[in-house]
């Protein structure tokens, strides 16, 4: 069971978590300090520390292996995900569907640590929906890589309505430091969805599937995810206009952010996609955990 299970949180690559669950984080830690500061004040519950923590797991882990069990046959076909578990026979197709209830129930469950507010209840499966249905995406459209940008945009969204349900409820604009913050994450995650998928170049032009490499070539590629980092700085500098607790720390925190992108971007080019790895997995892992770090760092100062 132990092997059974560490083969799972192999394939779903646990570890990443750290790509949004950050981000999440941060939008919690700005909703609690507004809370904080509203009349009458409203206390931060441990308990919505432990719901956005266990909803960001599960809807994870839920999308991650639903995106394997619905390409399994394309993950066959393609040299550099052969091994993965499902066409590799590590893990069955049925066992991956089960991992898939569980963490699905596990996810709409989680957001029962939100009561009294039920927004989270009420919007878990059209979330959840969303996050699946980008393993389809790519068989209809190029702009697959801003779905997947759109599912994890929603994480600071949904931890945002999570801690400031009531607020939300009573007006609308109280969502907007959330939405500019979930831009962001969009516009990022897009942006290194893009360089990765160039790694797929010739295989989504053989399996006729939609990219923006498969589309527009792998240089040109490039370029529409350096614009969308640009753009997402641009979103970061936003943010303190909508949500001016925000101070000098988190300035500092946008500058070293545009430094790891243009560091992520100096690592791929278009005749040596050696380094994507690195660019992929560490740089963005350390930008999502920094900005978190800092933006916290900057609200308790």
């Amino acid at each position: 069971m132990l092997t059974r299970l560490r083969q799972i949180l192999e394939m779903i690559r646990f570890s990443h978590t750290l790509f949004a669950l950050p981000f999440a984080l941060l939008a919690g830690v700005m909703a609690w300090a507004l809370n904080a500061r509203s009349e009458p004040p409203v206390a931060w519950r441990w308990q919505e520390l432990a719901g956005i923590i266990c909803c960001m797991v599960f809807a994870r882990s839920a999308a991650m292996a639903f995106n394997r069990l619905a390409d399994w046959r394309l993950d066959a076909r393609n040299p550099r995900t052969e091994r993965r578990h499902i066409p590799a026979g590590l893990l069955t197709w049925n066992s991956v569907a089960l991992f898939f209830a569980i963490c699905a129930n596990g996810f709409v469950a989680s957001t029962l640590w939100f009561l009294p507010n039920r927004l989270p209840l009420y919007l878990s499966l059209p979330v959840l929906a969303w996050i699946c249905g980008y393993s389809f995406a790519k068989r209809f459209t190029s702009l697959a890589h801003f779905w997947l940008g759109a599912a994890l945009m929603l994480a600071p969204i949904s931890a945002w309505i999570a801690v400031r349900g009531g607020f939300v409820q009573g007006n609308i604009t109280d969502l907007l430091p959330s939405l500019v913050l979930g831009g962001a994450v969009l516009l990022w995650v897009a942006g290194f969805d893009i360089i990765y998928a160039c790694q797929d170049y010739e295989v989504d032009r053989r399996e006729r599937l939609r990219s923006v490499p498969a589309t527009l070539g792998v240089p040109s590629a490039l370029k529409v995810a350096a614009l969308c980092h640009a753009a997402m700085i641009g979103l970061l500098l936003c943010l303190p206009f909508a949500y001016p607790l925000l101070g000098f720390i988190y300035w500092a925190g946008i500058l070293a952010v545009a430094l790891l992108l243009i560091y992520e971007h100096w690592l791929v080019r278009p005749d040596d996609l050696t380094r994507v790895n690195a660019a992929f997995f560490h740089v963005n892992a350390i930008i999502s955990v920094g900005l978190l770090a800092l933006g916290a760092v900057d609200l308790w100062w």
